[in-house]
């Protein structure tokens, strides 16, 4: 999976595009905690969380080495139909959808990349593949920060997929924040990619990138334009 940092770059990449206004992100700030919620229970990015949910479960995917999350399957159940009632709600959902997206992307194409290394054993593989996601992050130099505020709080608290306890929240919140300082302050010295390299880690970047921008963007089109029908269609009825 790619690494916390690469996960706020993307959402920062997102908010910073000039067809923000049309991808429904009402707030920015439960959008980018969103981006780190499907990892939250699993307990390896915060070790001391209330309880713990398999990484499969909370990413909608299959177990296998090397797991592919199934964020189609969590757009229809959580976005599609059963659409959380407060603004914050909607974007952290929207933000939890963005990083299963980019899971899939970054370990279906990880998936091409290592049959290139039969010698090396899994434990290998992961090593290589995570040491070289955080370093692509900390090139990424992510600098933004989640603000815990009330509407966040209840926003978590009412997540579909499971509650958000308010000092998971706060944990959460504090490791994310370690994470992009260091990246923030970043300088490149004689790090190597092990197994990838800046032209792989871009090329995946940007396709994970336009998939949620054109995704987001065609959801929201279709939304207006079914509002605007129903619209007509009431006026008509009331004309009869």
């Amino acid at each position: 999976m790619p690494s916390w940092n690469v996960h706020t770059a993307h959402a920062e990449r997102l908010l910073s595009d000039a067809r923000f206004d049309a991808f429904g992100i009402v707030d920015a700030n439960a959008f980018l905690f969103g981006n780190y919620v499907p990892d939250v229970y699993v307990g390896f990015m915060v070790p001391d969380v209330s309880f713990r949910i398999d990484y499969c479960v909370t990413h909608a995917a299959r177990v296998e080495a090397i797991p592919v999350p199934d964020a189609d399957y969590f757009w229809d159940q959580y976005v599609a139909h059963r659409r959380p009632s407060s603004p914050a709600g909607e974007s952290l959902v929207l933000g939890a959808w963005a990083h299963l997206v980019a899971d899939c992307f970054y370990n279906r194409e990880f998936r091409k990349v290592q049959s290139s290394y039969p010698s090396l054993d899994g434990d290998t593989l992961r090593s290589y593949k995570q040491a070289d996601f955080d370093l692509f992050g900390r090139m990424l130099r992510a600098q933004s920060y989640v603000q815990i505020t009330d509407e966040l709080l209840k926003a978590a608290h009412k997540f579909l997929p499971y509650r958000i306890a308010t000092e998971d929240v706060e944990k959460t919140v504090r490791i994310a924040s370690e994470i992009t300082r260091k990246s923030e302050s970043f300088c490149p010295g004689d790090e190597q990619y092990r197994m990838l390299d800046s032209e792989w880690l871009n090329n995946v970047f940007e396709a994970c990138h336009e998939h949620v921008a054109v995704w987001l963007q065609t959801w929201r089109q279709l939304e207006a334009e079914e509002a605007s029908f129903m619209a007509v269609d009431i006026c008509a009825r009331a004309g009869q």
